[in-house]
Parts: C-alpha cells; sequence; structure tokens
C-alpha cells in the first residue's frame, strides 16, 4: 500500500469532551448565529466583515489581531458585523508550501496533524472565549468539519473545492451560512449548482455513517476573481460582474439569495493594497443599485498586523507566511471608512 498510516486521530467527540466550550461562549456563539443568520435573511441589516489573517500560522500574533478587531469593532457595531477569518488549513496550488495550523501548529517544526487538530480548536475556542467573536474558517477536508462544528459561524468552500460532491453534500448538513466560491475558472454555474446542492437534502455516507442532511438555506455565493485559459488574474467584483451573478440567482430558485466579494485572491490579482479600492468600489455599486444592495452582504478582507507576507521562516510576528494581508494600520483605517460610508448613504 503507498500510504503509512502512522497513527489514529482522536475522534471529534473525544476531541470535544477533552476541549469543551464553557457555558458563556455556548450562549455567546448561539446569539451571534442568530445574528449572522438574519443578516444573510435580510432581516438585519449590518454589513458583514469576514477579515483577518490569509492563515492563521500562530496563536499569540492572531489573539493579538483578534483584540484590537474587538476595539474597533465596538465603534462600528452599528452598521457592521465582523466574523473573524481563522484559516487552519490551506489549499496549496502545486501541493507545495505551509498548510496551516491543522498540519504545523509550528510552522517552523515538522508536520503534526494530531497536535494540529488540538491547536486549531483551541484557538477557535480562545478567540471566542476571549473576544466573543465566533469565527469563520475553510472547509478544506469536510471529515474534520466535526472538530469545530461547535465554535464556527461560518465555513467557507474554496475556488478548487465548490466543484467537488463531499463537500457539497456535507455543506447541506451545515447549520451555519457556507460560502461557495466561484471555481477558479470562474464560472458562476458551477458555483449556483454547488449553492442549490447544499441548498437541498441528502442521504451520503459520511465518517463511517450513512447520514441524511436537511439542506443549508443560508448556502450563497463568493466572487473571488478568477483565472483565465492563460493564468491570468481577472476580476469579477465590478457593478457588471455582480448584476450578471444576481440575473442567474433567481430569487425563485434560491433561498436567501446573497453574495460576499472577496477583495482579494484573484479580484487583487493578490496586490493586497488594492483591497481598499475594491471594497469602496462595491460598497459604490450597493449604493448606486438597489438590488445589490440586497443582495451583498458582505465583504472578504485579508488583513493581518503586519503589511504583506514572507516565508514561513521570515520571523515577522504578526505577517502572513501565505498571501499578503493588509496591515493593521491600513486595516484600521478601511474599517472606519466602510462605516463611513454605509452610515452616510
Amino acid at each position: 500500500m503507498s500510504m503509512n498510516f502512522k497513527r489514529k486521530v482522536l475522534l471529534p467527540e473525544e476531541i470535544k469532551e477533552a476541549y469543551p466550550l464553557d457555558s458563556e461562549s455556548i450562549k455567546v456563539k448561539a446569539q451571534n448565529d442568530e445574528i449572522i443568520k438574519n443578516i444573510f435573511k435580510g432581516l438585519d441589516k449590518r454589513f458583514i466583515l469576514i477579515i483577518g489573517p490569509c492563515s492563521a500560522d500562530r496563536e499569540d500574533a492572531v489573539l493579538e489581531y483578534m483584540h484590537r478587531l474587538k476595539k474597533v469593532y465596538e465603534e462600528v457595531k452599528d452598521v457592521l458585523y465582523f466574523i473573524p477569518r481563522i484559516y487552519t488549513n490551506k489549499p496549496r496550488t502545486n501541493g507545495d508550501g505551509y498548510k496551516g495550523m491543522l498540519h504545523q501548529p509550528d510552522p517552523k517544526a515538522d508536520v503534526d496533524m494530531v497536535k494540529g487538530v488540538i491547536a486549531v480548536r483551541k484557538l477557535h475556542m480562545d478567540v471566542l472565549r476571549e473576544t466573543g467573536f465566533s469565527t469563520a474558517d475553510e472547509m478544506l477536508y469536510p471529515d474534520n468539519y466535526q472538530y469545530l462544528d461547535d465554535v464556527l459561524s461560518y465555513v467557507a468552500v474554496g475556488a478548487r473545492s465548490v466543484e467537488n460532491q463531499e463537500h457539497r453534500l456535507v455543506a447541506s448538513g451545515i447549520s451555519v451560512p457556507v460560502g461557495m466560491k466561484n471555481p477558479t475558472s470562474g464560472d458562476y454555474k458551477v458555483m449556483l449548482n454547488s449553492v442549490h446542492a447544499a441548498h437541498n437534502s441528502h442521504k451520503f455516507i459520511y465518517r463511517g455513517w450513512e447520514v441524511e442532511s436537511s439542506g443549508n438555506e443560508l448556502a450563497h455565493c463568493i466572487l473571488r476573481g478568477y483565472t483565465n485559459k492563460h493564468g491570468d488574474s481577472n476580476p469579477n467584483y465590478h457593478y457588471e460582474d455582480i448584476l450578471r451573478l444576481i440575473n442567474m440567482y433567481g430569487e425563485d430558485k434560491y433561498k436567501n439569495p446573497s453574495i460576499i466579494v472577496d477583495c482579494n485572491h484573484n479580484n487583487s490579482n493578490k496586490q493586497f493594497l488594492e483591497q481598499t479600492r475594491i471594497a469602496k468600489e462595491v460598497l459604490h455599486s450597493k449604493n448606486h443599485s438597489e438590488i445589490i444592495n440586497k443582495y451583498v452582504k458582505g465583504l472578504m478582507i485579508e488583513s493581518y498586523l503586519e503589511d504583506g507576507n514572507q516565508k514561513p521562516d521570515g520571523g515577522i510576528y504578526g505577517k502572513s507566511i501565505t498571501d499578503p494581508c493588509l496591515g493593521w494600520e491600513k486595516t484600521e483605517k478601511l474599517i472606519r471608512e466602510i462605516a463611513d460610508i454605509l452610515k452616510n448613504n
């Protein structure tokens, strides 16, 4: 056999028993989930920012970032709602590179996925307990979702995973919003098919069980840009791009049709400073069009303590070791500018 089965990882229920949520965190998480659900249903008019590092590489820097984010949130919470990004497993285009805290809880040490599962759960729990934020993560491995299903308030399915049947079926059994990114090809139909699949009930095998999902009415689209056949980046955050998706969405076919715009990745061609301009353009589109205002519920922004990125062994505290991010000073300024635009429109 070509795979070496090294050791068995504890089951999700065993990890949860060893690292349980306290009663206050459970209560706060339930309150957060209700707010987010109401935003996607249009009952709460606040605008969502899914914001944070490209990858959560170290607990101390991530927690410092989240405490700073909490202070700003208190100033803007009348118009904005934050779902912090704590992305702990990272897809790699060619398979190389740092794959996230799940694989390497210490980026400078060897892979240890047993320690990684624990580190990931602990980080999400600590952010919830210390700041009151319940968080977002990418569902790169559907089997691992149950390690975090009681702490996550938002789940993203990435551009490389959105066509995968298992991701779609598991998304249909998740009780919080699941954002389906457009595939790297940019095909809206693929993304919408994923949303449609997640909205409906399914029977399938999951973690060795035959299960039946109830469907997830909060599954929705994320526009993140795309690459053409030559590998060039193309954006899809412009006014016409959003309207095209809305026309394809069709309110009669999809429950709670919603759009999140990712300001980085192929939308910015990974030019992280462009996120500020892109965010403001999306807000301008919302202000100009009533239907865009109705559908676009929030933005994804990649930011951390320091501007840019570095190699995994770079050693600069709070600087991304994957994609480049906005530093804190620019992030804080952008958040306040977004809040001001929303208040004045």
